[in-house]
């Protein structure tokens, strides 16, 4: 309950006084799920309606294969969206492509909510689990997988000591607290 109330909250700083998405929360969501090489695509895209894959590249000096396969990543997450015409002179198939602005407040839901839920996994593994490390910290393992090494380091064939993740859990602790 208390993590619906802050996506409600969450959802009123998405949205500024006119409306329209704040530049942040776009640019983080882009980033997270399909990287910084997207982001002038998805700005340039951002108001346009319907805008051929071939002015894109050419517009932001981009290659038309590279201009496509991002386009292509970003569509995997519904960030963008096309209509595909044929061309009636040529008889090729042309992509124009539109900004989809209203998926961003569920897409930072579902990233934050993804968060929350890894974190909690690994606290429960930290919690659950013994782990050994070498003086070094070439590998981290859990008390099952130094056994099978000997509690020696496959890295560096130094003695694997317990480690003490009190620090580790009361993190995550804390990051969980952060996002709820």
């Amino acid at each position: 309950m208390v993590f619906n109330a802050k996506v409600k909250k969450m959802e009123q700083v998405l949205v500024t006084k006119n409306g329209k998405m704040n530049k942040k929360f776009i640019e983080e969501v882009v980033t997270e799920l399909v990287g910084e090489e997207a982001l002038p695509i998805v700005f340039y895209l951002r108001g346009k309606k319907r805008i051929s894959e071939f002015i894109i590249a050419e517009e932001l000096d981009l290659e038309i294969h590279k201009t496509r396969n991002l386009l292509y990543r970003l569509y995997e997450h519904n960030i963008v969206q096309f209509l595909r015409k044929k061309d009636k002179i040529k008889g090729w198939y042309i992509c124009y492509w539109d900004f989809n602005e209203l998926i961003i407040s569920e897409l930072v839901k579902k990233l934050a909510s993804n968060k929350v839920k890894q974190i909690r996994e690994r606290l429960e593994r930290e919690k659950t689990n013994t782990f050994y490390m070498c003086k070094n910290a070439c590998v981290r393992m859990t008390f099952d997988d130094s056994i099978e090494y000997n509690f020696k380091c496959p890295e560096c064939g130094n003695i694997m000591q317990e480690q003490d993740n009190s620090r580790t859990i009361e993190f995550l602790q804390n990051r969980l607290k952060e996002l709820n």
